[in-house]
């Protein structure tokens, strides 16, 4: 654990990866008193699932996947949602050094088959409804772990290191196909900085964390589950089919949760139905930019500042805001978490204090060891010393502002424009529920911006609420950078972890007429 203090650069100074030549996550998660509460699941009413039983469970699941022919470096799915079973789950993979494959119960029959395919997985950890899922799948063997029987044996995990493979994690696929990230046993210990930062110094007294994200996905996993348990702070598993603002302040009081990771459109949805939620310590966001109008909902509606972190699949938790250590900038993600270092770079690839592509060098522990199977998408991720995350950012001060993906950033009248700073203002207007802004092909000025917005109840989608919105953004923003054309929409297209698809929005904008 990082130990608390009051100087951001004195938690930098001398920060090393300290990784011991033998790593498994597994004994990492579980190295608690066998009686202190891991989990609290709300999934079937309350289990406090304590440590040991952790423990005794994942055991025993191992030694029914090695005599299922598991072995060392196979892939196995799990396919569960928010329980106790799908943190044994992957505990119980990684003791026998095989790789665990999170997967999304709200995955299309497609999506479903593309990943465990490509990976090669033989079995998938799961449950009824997953069974039902994995049907059409003749070459998976869907096992059920609390319909089998488990013997309480100690079981010891296989001797892995910080490099051996462990989890294989795919991208949401908003670009191209889905790509499996491939993360060594070193992961966990690469997100312990960022995640305790983020949440003040995660650990404290009385600190419970709990996120509405799908333990799926590696906001959910290695943002929440495994650095919960790693660092001995109950983590509360409970199920949300659909985000409901009711249901969450219901499981926030339920458990005592003190500590939230809340994704960008699950506040916005809190913000939509003027939520106030009291007695957290602590509010994590990543995933897109606030903005400074949400920053400043959430200390009305929390009484704190929200911290938000960045970082993505194959490289997550590299920069983070922290209020126990610096005040947050407007419009900035935060300063690089200790251990992480990051630059933007220009177009030859060299430091830049301008505009760049946001990097990240080599040699830190969250950083995935490749793509499966994909050597060339691997080799194209890096630039010499630096991994590139494909987004545009620059520099404000020590802090990091987030501009946009490389294929987000608008290009209109010479102008570079980023879509963020467009919809943080527009969220700002009492009508906009959320938004999504692109850039659409325009013979005079290359591209305008488009803003595509829901309303909320009561408000009508009209030619003077375009005008309105519209003023609403020149009055506020560069003028050069309010949305020529507006269209009113009833749902923005999303990917499952709730980030706006721009993609598709860009996609729909440049098939629609009109002038500039």
């Amino acid at each position: 654990m990082l130990k608390p203090t009051d100087s951001y650069d004195r938690l930098c100074d001398g920060f090393t990866w300290d990784l011991p030549a033998r790593l498994n996550m597994a004994d990492q998660v579980l190295a608690q008193p066998a009686d202190k509460t891991a989990i609290i699941d709300l999934t079937a009413g309350r289990e406090d699932v304590s440590y040991g039983d952790l423990t005794r469970l994942a055991d025993g699941l191992a030694r029914a996947l090695l005599e299922r022919g598991v072995t060392r470096g196979d892939r196995v799915g799990v396919l569960r949602s928010q329980d106790k079973w799908c943190a044994v789950a992957h505990i119980a993979i990684w003791k026998i050094g095989a790789i665990s494959i999170p997967l999304f119960k709200l995955f299309m029959q497609d999506a479903l088959t593309s990943r465990v395919t490509d990976a090669g997985a033989r079995f998938v950890i799961t449950d009824g409804e997953g069974a039902e899922m994995l049907r059409p799948l003749s070459s998976v063997t869907p096992l059920l772990p609390e319909m089998m029987p488990l013997d309480d044996a100690p079981f010891a995990a296989v001797q892995t290191g910080p490099d051996d493979p462990a989890v294989l994690i795919y991208t949401s696929g908003t670009t191209g196909s889905p790509k499996g990230a491939l993360h060594g046993h070193r992961v966990l210990t690469g997100h312990l900085p960022g995640v305790e930062i983020s949440h003040d110094f995660l650990g404290q007294k009385g600190d419970c964390l709990w996120t509405p994200a799908d333990w799926a996905w590696i906001g959910g996993l290695f943002d929440v589950l495994m650095p919960g348990l790693a660092l001995g702070v109950p983590v509360v598993a409970a199920r949300m089919v659909k985000f409901s603002v009711g249901e969450c302040c219901k499981i926030i009081a339920e458990a005592s949760v003190r500590n939230v990771f809340f994704p960008p459109t699950a506040l916005r949805m809190l913000k939509a139905e003027d939520a106030s939620i009291g007695g957290l310590r602590s509010v994590a966001s990543g995933g897109e930019p606030l903005g400074a109008e949400m920053l400043d909902w959430g200390r009305r509606a929390f009484g704190l500042t929200i911290n938000e972190f960045y970082g993505q699949t194959e490289c997550n938790m590299v920069a983070s805001s922290c209020g126990a250590l610096f005040a947050p900038m407007p419009g900035c993600i935060g300063k690089p978490v200790p251990g992480f270092d990051i630059a933007v770079l220009d177009a030859s690839g060299q430091p830049t204090d301008a505009e760049g592509d946001v990097a990240i060098r080599r040699g830190t522990a969250s950083m995935m060891l490749g793509y499966w199977n994909r050597p060339e998408e691997t080799a194209q991720k890096y630039h010499g010393d630096w991994m590139l995350t494909g987004d545009k950012g620059m520099w404000q001060g020590d802090c990091l502002r987030f501009v946009g993906r490389e294929d987000d950033v608008i290009t209109s009248g010479g102008y570079r424009i980023g879509p963020a700073e467009i919809e943080d203002c527009l969220l700002r207007h009492e009508a906009v529920s959320t938004v999504g802004v692109v850039g659409k092909p325009d013979p005079l000025r290359t591209e305008i911006v488009k803003a595509y917005v829901v309303l909320k109840p009561g408000y009508a989608g009209d030619a003077a609420m375009e005008a309105a919105l519209r003023n609403f953004v020149k009055e506020r923003l560069a003028r050069y950078s309010y949305p020529r054309e507006i269209g009113f929409v009833d749902a923005l297209p999303m990917t499952v972890t709730g980030k706006v698809i721009r993609k598709a929005l860009k996609a729909r904008a440049a098939g629609e007429g009109g002038q500039s």
